[in-house]
């Protein structure tokens, strides 16, 4: 029988794990290393902390409606997408408003998470800790860690020869990096094209004397803000383009999105993709078109090797001059104070059964929060998991034995250990995979059933945001507000907008209604086919 619960990390993960646990009348006690919570998103200028957090001008990529904890709404007044203390405050709203931090231990490291000598009867788990130079021992019966993968700087030197014998300038990780300043006049090379090399490149470019943007991959390049104004996560993450997804040929799917992707720019012309491509990624960023067009950017194939002061790139071409060589690449993910035989068998997310619970245990009294990749918010994803984690915990929902935990593992896990720019190929749909949690913890809003008693409800859901709420409408942990709050989203998104009232005072927001409407037919579709 579970009742004591450790928590390791007090990120969103931890405290949406934290707040499971209490719904279920578990006992947490979540460990966290630093002073505050918030990880990643507690930005703090210090370089001398080995902790990772976002640089000063980050910018969420998801908006908030698509982002929050399924039963707390972000502030209504708080813009569709958040700087990183906005995210923070909001936080310390949640902690605030279901009194998690009593359930805090600040300053605290775990050292080791280790299986009792009676694991195969108890599950307990022995915790060391570390406060203040003192060591101390606890016995948890499950333990959730919630670490994320954003932990150790992933820096592949050895794949570019010259950089440590030959090269002169500066070397270093975009976790070192906090604003432009100490960059001014320089000449900067930054490596890789995911969301963070898209940012620092367009950042850079505004104190940089030029900048240098190398990648490898094809990459499509999309705008926050989407058809009439809107986020783009809330108009494209609908339940009505997830199944057309999945009836419609992959290959017809790619080449749909493709020509809406080209519709803003053309991605060949500026050399990031082609529309036959087979492997690509998607960054969003609504200034490193016009970057790459004024020139202040400028895109270049991976590069060969480094000699004293320059670059040279597999085309064959040459950059001199270089100042400063930054990696955007990614992190690697570890978990030191698992025992060997735990920690050693998590190669990526895929060698966990539904990417959370390592399958060889025994009792499934330990699991991983927030090793996702998704196409959305890893923040609704992790609480998800956590939720049902605590379902499993607390005996109500079921796990198969670990033999058939095992067997669907090895359907998918990969032969070789994978680098962060390859695991961002890997990402899940975010309705695909947030659903399959649900329906396991069986939350999973039935559009069928709400077409019988609520169609409004029905119609806002199958094509509307997929947006978290929807995952409180029934089952366990089920939230009175729920229907507001799907039926009110589209107001909170243009709420802070509302700065300058126009005569013309329509509703822009209520257009959708009548799509759904004359969409029914459709929608009974989905239902019956989601149903079977």
């Amino acid at each position: 029988m579970v009742r004591r619960v450790a928590v390791i990390g007090a990120g969103a993960a931890g405290l949406a794990s934290v707040k499971c646990c209490l719904e279920e009348g578990l006992e947490p006690t979540c460990f966290e290393s630093s002073e505050d919570i918030g990880g990643v998103w507690r930005y703090t200028d210090s370089r001398a902390s080995r902790r990772v957090s976002v640089y000063h001008s980050v910018i969420t990529n998801t908006s908030k409606e698509m982002s929050c904890f399924s039963d707390f709404p972000f502030p209504q007044d708080f813009p569709s997408y958040l700087s990183h203390g906005l995210v923070l405050e909001y936080f310390r709203m949640y902690a605030r408003h279901f009194d998690l931090l009593r359930h805090v231990r600040f300053q605290t490291t775990v050292l080791s998470v280790r299986k009792r000598p009676d694991f195969l009867a108890s599950g307990q788990w022995e915790v060391v800790t570390e406060a203040g130079g003192v060591r101390e021992s606890h016995v948890f019966d499950a333990v959730m860690v919630c670490t994320g993968h954003y932990q150790e700087p992933y820096l592949p030197l050895a794949s570019f020869p010259g950089i440590e014998s030959r090269f002169k300038g500066q070397c270093l990780h975009s976790r070192e990096y906090r604003d432009e300043q100490e960059f001014r006049g320089k000449r900067v090379l930054v490596i890789g094209i995911g969301n963070t090399g898209g940012d620092l490149s367009v950042e850079l470019s505004r104190v940089a004397a030029k900048v240098f943007l190398s990648t490898r991959s094809n990459t499509w390049v999309l705008s926050r803000v989407s058809d009439h104004g809107f986020p783009r996560d809330m108009v494209g993450t609908t339940r009505f383009n997830h199944l057309l997804d999945w009836l419609l040929p992959a290959a017809l799917t790619r080449r749909i999105k493709f020509r809406k992707f080209n519709s803003w720019f053309n991605h060949t012309n500026y050399g990031l993709a082609s529309s036959k491509s087979s492997k690509f990624k998607m960054i969003i960023n609504e200034e490193l078109p016009f970057c790459l067009l004024s020139g202040t950017v400028v895109l270049k194939p991976n590069v060969k090797e480094f000699t004293e002061s320059s670059v040279v790139f597999e085309d064959g071409t040459t950059e001199e001059n270089i100042d400063v060589v930054l990696f955007a690449t990614g992190y690697n993910f570890s978990f030191p104070f698992l025992e060997e035989s735990v920690g050693s068998a998590i190669d990526d997310n895929r060698s966990l059964y539904k990417c959370i619970f390592p399958p060889q245990l025994e009792k499934p009294t330990l699991a991983i929060i927030g090793l996702i990749q998704l196409t959305g918010s890893i923040m609704v994803g992790s609480e998800m998991q956590a939720r049902w984690v605590t379902g499993v915990f607390a005996g109500w929902n079921k796990l198969p034995p670990p033999s058939r935990m095992m067997a669907e593992v090895l359907k998918s896990k990969p032969a070789v250990k994978r680098n962060p720019s390859e695991r961002e190929n890997l990402k899940m749909s975010f309705i695909g995979y947030v659903d399959k949690i649900a329906a396991c913890a069986g939350v999973k809003p039935s559009v069928l059933r709400l077409l019988l008693t609520d169609p409004q409800l029905a119609l806002a859901i199958f094509f509307g945001p997929c947006s978290p709420y929807q995952y409180r409408l029934v089952g366990r942990g089920s939230w009175s507000g729920a229907r507001a709050a799907i039926l009110s989203q589209w107001q909170r998104t243009l709420k802070p907008l509302r700065t300058r009232v126009l005569a013309d005072t329509s509703d822009s927001s209520s257009s959708w209604c009548w799509m759904c409407l004359l969409a029914l037919p459709a929608a009974l579709t989905a239902g019956l086919v989601f149903s079977k």
